[in-house]
């Protein structure tokens, strides 16, 4: 399998991804023996509590330091001292410094919801792709509702893919009254372009959750959160009839590497040049979130 290849907006060229857990995905999705066990054990709910419930204990500790240092993670960014997190799963879930993330003021700019690598699709009607070129999701089956997805077929999307080294914590990328957050279960496959490559329907499948984010100008957008293998849950920390501003935290995930998705009615707003321009050619756009991701047309 190939290495996976992304554009970091910052730096101004490609890198290769450092994959945590890469040879166990690399036998997990690409041998026999692999794909057996990930039917019988490892996509299953049971497997990623179990995981989730493990990386909860206090001994898990002694993991931190070595993965910071491994992954060149910046610990001044971090709320708490590398030393005062409880277990894994507490570092995990981290909180960042508020001028670690400076939001975009801009008023007609929206902003990525989370850190991570980011593809996006102007018109679902039109989609060419997203890790392989003509392989996309159903967004009936994503949604769990045919009236949405009609709704929203010739919208634009932007998926947000968050590894395990990332901060993740996912928050809101406009101003809006957010209603209740609904769950719609799934399994819990990996959501690594390495899985995503052999089965780009994870994205649709996997256990997931929808809000539906009112906004004075750009209707109704909606936000989900993929679960993941390993990631012990989704948590939301708004409240669901409480107006939010942009930037404001939505909520977290517990351990291992997610995904959100953004959808936007049609007409509604138009991606940054350089995120449009890798998607066309499906490597993801690694920037972070409060940094602008495109404006707004309404």
């Amino acid at each position: 399998m190939e290495d996976i290849v992304y554009f970091d907006r910052y730096a101004g060229q490609e890198k290769t991804e450092l994959v945590y857990g890469d040879q166990a995905l690399r036998w997990t999705y690409g041998t026999t023996m692999g794909r057996l066990a990930l039917a019988a054990v490892v996509r299953r709910t049971f497997f990623s509590k179990w995981y989730g419930w493990r990386m909860d204990q206090p001994s898990t500790r002694s993991r931190i330091a070595e993965f910071v240092e491994t992954y060149s993670l910046d610990a001044d960014e971090f709320e708490k001292k590398v030393s005062e997190f409880e277990s894994f799963n507490d570092f995990f879930a981290r909180r960042l410094k508020s001028e670690a993330r400076p939001i975009e003021s801009s008023p007609d700019r929206f902003v990525f919801p989370a850190d991570g690598r980011h593809l996006c699709v102007p018109d679902l009607s039109k989609a060419g792709g997203l890790f392989i070129k003509g392989k996309m999701f159903c967004l009936t089956t994503l949604l769990d509702d045919s009236e949405l997805a009609t709704r929203y077929q010739n919208g634009s999307l932007l998926l947000s893919r968050l590894c395990p080294t990332d901060y993740h914590r996912f928050h809101f990328p406009v101003d809006g009254k957010p209603g209740a957050t609904r769950l719609i279960n799934g399994p819990l496959y990996s959501v690594n372009p390495i899985a995503l490559c052999k089965n780009i329907e994870i994205l649709a499948t996997n256990k997931r959750t929808i809000t539906q984010l009112e906004t004075p100008n750009l209707g109704t957008v909606l936000l989900l959160e993929i679960g993941a293998t390993c990631v012990g849950s989704i948590r939301q920390t708004f409240s669901p009839g409480t107006a939010v501003c942009k930037g404001d935290e939505k909520g977290y995930f517990r351990f291992g590497g997610s995904s959100t998705i953004t959808i936007f009615e049609p007409g509604r707003i138009q991606f940054d040049h350089d995120l449009v321009e890798q998607s066309s050619i499906q490597r993801e756009l690694y920037a972070k979130m409060g940094d602008h991701a495109g404006q707004i047309l309404a």
